[in-house]
């Protein structure tokens, strides 16, 4: 049984000018999560992020390496269809939409009925709404059906690095554009690129 999510060595490259092309950002991953898992993504602003769910999700085309989502290429997969592999919301929960690259009579079907990996873009959290429970509950049920979720958010109040530490079964942290997987909080903890994100002595 393929694994749930495989990033297999995915780059992508952003240029300037068109006579003499110059890398302006460069983004790299290579991670696999194999197993219903919630894991938590940090990084400053900038490094990477966003463009790492987008594409996770197939709204942005690599320039190198795949995405196998329940071992279905995503990026070849029918764009009205994408969202029943991985689907991406930003911050208050709206569903980012995807891009047209390739006529979709060209591309595959999903393989799945419902999204396999679920990505929150910082989502909205405030200790004095009530939503947290609420959503860290989503978060739960949606592993206990076999999902994946990422949670990508910036620590603005003390709460947040509990409430990941707590919630998140393994992490990322994105760091000018190179994405390092994480296997538990200690191991990122340990990462000094992270201590110096927060601000923290190393």
């Amino acid at each position: 049984m393929p694994p749930i999510l495989h990033v297999d060595g995915l780059r992508k490259r952003y240029h300037r000018g068109t006579l003499r092309r110059q890398v302006v950002f460069s983004l790299e991953a290579d991670f696999t999560v194999a197993a219903p898992a919630i894991v938590g993504v940090m990084g400053p602003n900038g490094s990477g992020k966003t463009t790492l769910f987008e594409l996770i999700t197939g709204s942005n085309a690599p320039s190198a390496g795949r995405v196998l989502v329940g071992g279905q290429d995503i990026h070849g997969v029918r764009t009205d269809g994408r969202d029943r592999l991985a689907i991406h919301y930003h911050q208050s929960y709206q569903v980012r939409r995807y891009r047209a690259g390739r006529p979709d009579f060209l591309l595959e079907r999903p393989g799945s009925d419902r999204p396999l990996v679920h990505l929150f873009d910082e989502p909205q959290f405030s200790a004095q709404d009530g939503y947290v429970g609420f959503m860290l509950a989503f978060f739960r049920r949606l592993r206990a059906a076999g999902r994946v979720v990422f949670i990508c958010l910036h620590p603005t109040e003390p709460f947040h690095l509990d409430l990941m530490r707590q919630t998140c079964d393994r992490f990322l942290f994105v760091h000018r554009g190179s994405v390092t997987a994480h296997a538990d909080w200690s191991a990122l903890d340990g990462d000094p690129r992270f201590r110096d994100y927060l601000g923290q002595p190393v």
